[in-house]
């Protein structure tokens, strides 16, 4: 049975990203696709193989990866550039301008680009992003307060940092249908109280989140074997919400 199962876990997903074939299995994620000093769960391994599935992400051109410090969930990052491209292969993209807010003599004002003086107090960055089928561009004001982390890139480059974080801001904002749920590392990934990878979530037993992984990784699962676990999982104190679980994030041995 645990020879079994191991096979089982190592099933690879195929799916197809930017024209290219993407093949991802949990070995491969964990030892390679990881940033940051802990090893991240089964569980988390099959959300970043879905978000990179059904987004289309690749993540060795670094277009999606994972974060694991300590104890916390694991954050699912998309790259700017990825952004960039699921933006501008939509026909109705028509472009973009971006910039930041200072404090200059007393003004506020809106500068284009990154560029700030020295004299300049940073306070937030804007984008603007246009659809072909809109006469209202969306705009996006973010506070320099809110977004900044004081992390090294933030502290040496705030301005570039902000007009970026403003950028991915409005482009979800623009494409919610393509763009939604997807999130870079320098947004503000709070939301609700929950972290991204807090949101879905439900603080499983060990034991029984093991299950229902290996249950989801099974790509030869027949109807019947499916209620059967969902019934035998239900007798446990927390079968329902792993239920739950399984039903939100689907099979990800169902490549397309």
């Amino acid at each position: 049975m645990t020879n079994e199962l191991t096979e089982t876990k190592e099933k690879s997903v195929t799916f197809e990203a930017n024209g290219e074939q993407v093949t991802l299995s949990p070995s491969t994620v964990k030892n390679f696709l990881v940033n940051g000093n802990e090893n991240i769960s089964m569980q988390e391994t099959v959300m970043f193989i879905n978000l990179c599935k059904y987004q289309h992400l690749n993540p060795f051109l670094n277009e999606a990866y994972i974060i694991k410090y300590g104890s916390k969930p694991a954050q699912l990052i998309t790259s700017k550039e990825a952004f960039m491209k699921r933006a501008e292969s939509n026909p109705q993209y028509n472009g973009f301008k971006a910039g930041c807010i200072v404090l200059r003599n007393n003004d506020v004002v809106y500068t284009n680009g990154a560029f700030i003086l020295d004299t300049d107090k940073l306070l937030g960055g804007w984008a603007e992003v246009s659809r072909k089928d809109r006469d209202i561009p969306v705009r996006v004001e973010l506070s320099m307060k809110e977004f900044s982390k004081n992390q090294s890139t933030w502290k040496t480059m705030p301005a570039t940092m902000i007009r970026k974080t403003a950028i991915v801001n409005a482009l979800r904002e623009t494409f919610p249908d393509t763009l939604g749920g997807m999130y870079t590392e320098d947004d503000n990934l709070k939301t609700d109280n929950h972290t991204v990878a807090e949101r879905h979530d439900v603080t499983p037993q060990k034991e029984q989140a093991q299950e229902l992984v290996d249950q989801a990784l099974k790509s030869d699962q027949s109807e019947n074997e499916k209620q059967q676990f969902e019934e035998v999982s239900g007798k446990e104190e927390q079968g329902s919400e792993q239920g739950k679980l399984l039903d939100h994030w689907g099979n990800p041995t169902d490549a397309k």
